[in-house]
């Protein structure tokens, strides 16, 4: 499907009518399986890329390695592609590479961190800020480098873990007035902060798009999107949820193959090889295939 719209334009399109649930997909596939399945937009994780890699989120993995597998994914799919960038992998000039290298991948946008380096997972304690400058500096390169003005900015802020929600407050604003496009304000410990967050923001700035992000296990309870939504929040993120299910079926299934010598009370659980095939489009490579040779 060939599209009229840049991809950057597409994701804002998405939350038009309301808070776009952008759930994390650890590969090309299981973005296509998204796209089956309804949903407006595909977000590529740290995180789960990491993991994948069999590599924790401390900020190992590359540039290239990110801009590459969101080419493959913009590949596999149809749907907008919102990517983590962790600190922009550098200085004001990385960043600028950083921004050229998702949009030439042809991701819609990318989100940058105010960490410093080591990085650490948002819900976990012991990070580390850089300053509100540095940050400011990222936030301008990455305006200036990019080609599009559709392609999404977003900054998102680990203060309230570190200095509190009147800090991250104050950086939010500093990061808009940068010209970052939407904030994405990182472990807010209930529905509470999320709303006085919004509330604060949307006072001077009703227009900002802000990002919630519903990962497992962390500080932020799961709240659902349409509590979000009514809260100011036009993104909310998935990050890990599936390849955190994928990964527990997998070692289920290896535990029956394991200890009981066959996988045949694990079969109900799996897509069936015709499921597979038409998300794959192995029909139409077939179809292809025989007209070429005909």
């Amino acid at each position: 499907m060939t599209h009229t719209l840049p991809p950057g334009q597409r994701l804002r399109d998405a939350w038009r009518d309301g808070p776009v649930q952008i759930p994390g997909v650890f590969c090309p596939l299981v973005a296509r399986l998204a796209e089956q399945l309804g949903f407006r937009a595909v977000y590529l994780s740290g995180a789960a890329l990491s993991a994948s890699l069999g590599l924790p989120d401390v900020g190992l993995i590359t540039q290239t390695e990110f801009a590459d597998e969101a080419a493959r994914i913009v590949r596999a799919t149809t749907l907008p592609l919102l990517c983590d960038a962790d600190t922009g992998f550098g200085e004001a000039l990385n960043v600028e590479r950083t921004v050229r290298l998702y949009e030439s991948a042809g991701a819609a946008g990318l989100h940058l961190e105010d960490q410093i380096l080591p990085k650490r997972c948002g819900h976990l304690s012991g990070k580390g800020l850089v300053t509100t400058e540095t940050m400011v500096q990222k936030i301008r390169a990455a305006v200036a480098a990019r080609r599009d003005p559709s392609f999404l900015l977003v900054a998102r802020t680990d203060a309230r873990g570190v200095d509190g929600m009147d800090a991250a407050l104050e950086r939010g604003r500093s990061y808009l007035e940068a010209g970052a496009d939407a904030l994405f304000p990182e472990a807010m410990q209930g529905p509470d902060e999320f709303a006085h967050f919004a509330r604060e923001i949307h006072r001077d700035r009703p227009d900002v798009p802000l990002l919630a992000n519903m990962t497992e296990f962390g500080k932020s309870p799961l709240l659902d999107v349409a509590t979000l939504g009514g809260l100011g929040y036009r993104m909310v993120l998935y990050p890990v949820s599936l390849l955190r299910s994928a990964l527990l079926a997998a070692q289920r299934t290896l535990e029956a193959i394991r200890d009981h010598g066959h996988q045949r009370d694990r079969v109900a659980d799996m897509l069936t090889r015709q499921d597979l095939y038409n998300l794959l489009g192995y029909n139409d490579y077939e179809t292809r295939d025989r007209n070429f040779f005909s």
